[in-house]
């Protein structure tokens, strides 16, 4: 079994032997195991990511495309993207009952308007732009800052607003 495996899609040999076919075959193979990998990890993590998720997709996404193209062992690769994803499940499940583990490895929301004022420093310490913050209001429909409750600069980076 282990020789079909190594036939079909040439794991003993170096990245310039695979040929056409065994190269489609380590596709075909890492984009089923993806999809079960990314399955097993958090919804979240595709959808409103943090920083911390996105380290996860750019990490699989490495790893995964030297394992296709030869660069690296292909089934050892595939256990390093499963270790990364159930280090990142577990680190999602601990940051979800622990508040300062989740500020360590998510970071905070910044409050940036509160009670229609502009906060500068927070703005500044976010590296937020006026034009910036302006783009994100007119996004929610408010065209002055004093329209705002309040408008937090969340932990994905988009900016979530509370109109007045």
């Amino acid at each position: 079994m282990l020789e079909t495996f190594d036939e079909v899609l040439g794991l003993s040999l170096k990245s310039e032997q695979l040929g056409f076919g065994q190269m489609a075959a380590r596709a075909a193979v890492m984009y089923v195991a993806l999809i079960f990998l990314v399955r097993l990890a958090k919804k979240r993590f595709l959808g409103e990511a943090t920083a911390f998720d996105y380290i996860l997709v750019v990490l699989i996404g490495a790893v995964a495309g030297r394992a296709m193209t030869g660069g690296a062992p292909f089934f050892a690769s595939l256990f390093g993207i499963l270790i990364m994803v159930a280090m990142h499940w577990i680190f999602s499940a601990t940051a979800q009952r622990s508040q300062i583990f989740s500020h360590w490895i998510k970071g905070n929301a910044t409050t940036i308007i509160k009670d229609g004022k502009v906060d500068r420093d927070a703005m500044a310490r976010s590296h937020m732009s006026s034009d910036d913050l302006e783009e994100d209001l007119r996004s929610k429909g408010v065209k002055d800052p004093e329209q705002v409750d309040e408008a937090r600069l969340e932990r994905s980076g988009s900016l979530s607003v509370i109109k007045k």
